[in-house]
């Protein structure tokens, strides 16, 4: 009896739907179909909606910032330089402050400024009433004498809004501007010297501000 040898062969694959994928895409819809599909959709649209939120709440817990235009309080009753409010609300707006904190740092700033340019100011009167004090021509011993001479020009020459303008601005310690008044009442005077003068001798300055204040005072001798 002849042995008969049987040969098993591999089931042949066909070309169908059971071919292997060619592809990671065709893998999952060969796994999971239309269902592998959906799921992936939501999980895209899930995350785009948890970051379009997260957003809305970084806006949303952000500071407001910068205003287009920011309106100025005027500080201590003072309305401020046009110049310098513009000035610094570019700086303002460059630091994104909000207008209540552009207002406080205006608030603690401006006074202080302002303190500061009047001592500047004071200063140079004071530098002013000095040289004045000190000048060869009409300074020294006989200032008071000399002061009283100005007077009499400014009393005749002289108007009340420009005593106004030398007291306020300071110009009236100025040694030049004395000096003018000075030379303009020797000229005037009888004698080039009114020293001696009934306006003068009705009161003796005690010192060179109480002077330059008898100077520019209203009062005509």
């Amino acid at each position: 009896m002849s042995e008969q040898n049987t040969m098993v062969t591999p089931a042949t694959i066909s070309d169908g739907a059971s071919s292997a994928p060619e592809s990671v895409e065709a893998t999952a819809n060969a796994l999971y179909g239309e269902s592998g599909k959906a799921d992936g959709a939501q999980t895209q649209q899930a995350a785009e909606t948890a970051k379009a939120g997260e957003q809305a709440s970084d806006k949303t817990d952000a500071p407001a910032g910068a205003p287009e235009k920011y309106e100025f309080k005027a500080v201590d009753g003072k309305e401020l330089d046009s110049e310098i409010t513009e000035t610094f609300s570019e700086v303002a707006r460059e630091l994104n402050l909000t207008q209540d904190a552009a207002q406080k740092v205006l608030d603690r700033m401006a006074p202080k400024m302002a303190q500061r340019q009047q001592a500047q100011i004071d200063a140079i009167r004071s530098q002013w009433a000095e040289a004045s004090r000190s000048d060869k021509e009409f300074g020294g011993d006989t200032i008071d004498a000399n002061l009283a001479v100005a007077k009499t020009a400014l009393d005749k020459f002289g108007t009340p809004e420009l005593r106004t303008l030398l007291n306020e601005s300071g110009l009236g310690n100025h040694p030049e501007v004395i000096r003018l008044l000075y030379r303009a009442g020797r000229a005037i005077g009888e004698d080039g010297y009114v020293g001696s003068s009934a306006g003068a001798a009705r009161q003796t300055p005690k010192n060179f501000n109480d002077a330059a204040a008898a100077l520019y005072s209203n009062q005509s001798t």
